[in-house]
């Protein structure tokens, strides 16, 4: 099949035209999160997610192709892949914060650590207690406290940690925290 054939039955809404396209550019899609250090099961996804954008795009009636599909979709897989690129990154610097109230190695520290967690509200104290003290996931702190998803709950402990490293910079001098 030829582009113009296949986009014209995405857009009639023919489902067999996007497993003829998933076929077809798997191999190129797959490859491109897996040469940028993503697993095979990140490549799939981002590749199923663009499909479906690509998908809900052209049956909308919205959208002009201006280039062959594949190039489209591998735009929309390139743009995917960096958003979850930069959201691993965000993660992963979250979590070496995280690391320096893990890491309290004096009891003053854990002291002035706690006393300032007792003066946070109440979700914000349960969510900075399960997380950096009894180590439960996002998705168990989200389970526990009711919250839409993981993301929220990440979101909830990003700005509960930022309240807390406030109250501590208000409250002490990093001479508190010297030996």
């Amino acid at each position: 099949m030829k582009d113009n054939e296949v986009f014209e039955r995405i857009c009639r809404g023919e489902e067999n035209a996007l497993e003829y396209l998933y076929k077809k550019y798997y191999r190129m899609m797959t490859k491109l999160v897996i040469s940028n250090s993503g697993t095979e099961q990140e490549a799939k996804d981002i590749y199923q997610d663009a499909l479906v954008v690509f998908w809900q795009k052209a049956t909308s009636g919205n959208l002009v192709l201006t280039s062959k599909i594949s190039t489209y979709l591998y735009s929309i897989c390139q743009n995917l892949w960096r958003k979850e690129l930069d959201r691993k990154r965000r993660l992963s610097h979250e979590e070496k914060d995280g690391e320096e109230y893990i890491d309290v190695d004096t009891a003053e520290r854990s002291k002035i650590i706690t006393d300032c967690i007792g003066q946070l509200g109440d979700t914000c104290k349960k969510v900075l207690m399960f997380y950096y003290f009894d180590g439960l996931s996002m998705q168990d702190i989200a389970d526990k406290l009711g919250f839409a998803n993981t993301n929220t709950a990440k979101t909830k402990k990003y700005k509960c940690k930022k309240k807390l490293d406030e109250l501590v910079k208000s409250q002490y001098s990093e001479s508190d925290f010297l030996d």
